[in-house]
């Protein structure tokens, strides 16, 4: 299978920001994936579309053929959190967390796609369905008054 990886550690954003842009590019192709990622008005798209380039110059440096090659995942998980305090009144203080994210690319084709999700679903036994007693109902005319 043609795949090519990269990761990013510690990216200074949050998490939840960062996978608002991840959700644009995921199962795009990566010309599609990096020219969005260029007008996408998001601080988080610039790491992105350099970690997909990186992913993109990985499979090159194979001698794989990257013409066909989509994002196959994208995942975005929390890293490390700085803790400050932030001091209030009466000698208190507050805390602040300062979150990091780790970005995982998976460049693959379309076809590699299909086959990992064959893999994947495996035969569920099936669920009897039972039919719910029915339940009489009224109707009731109502009288207009003139």
């Amino acid at each position: 299978m043609n795949e090519s990886t990269a990761t990013l550690s510690n990216l200074r954003q949050s998490p939840r920001k960062v996978r608002l842009v991840a959700n644009l590019v995921r199962g795009k192709k990566v010309a599609d994936a990096v020219l969005t990622l260029q007008f996408a008005d998001k601080r988080a798209s610039l790491p992105i579309r350099k970690l997909i380039v990186s992913a993109l110059d990985n499979a090159k440096a194979q001698s794989v053929d990257t013409d066909d090659f989509i994002v196959k995942s994208i995942e975005v998980n929390a890293g490390k959190t700085l803790m400050r305090r932030r001091p209030v009144a009466h000698g208190s203080a507050h805390p602040i967390r300062k979150r990091t994210s780790q970005i995982y690319v998976v460049l693959g084709t379309k076809m590699d796609m299909k086959a990992s999700k064959v893999v994947a679903s495996a035969p569920v036994a099936e669920v009897k369905k039972t039919k719910a007693p029915k339940v009489a109902t009224k109707t009731v005319k109502v009288k207009a008054k003139k």
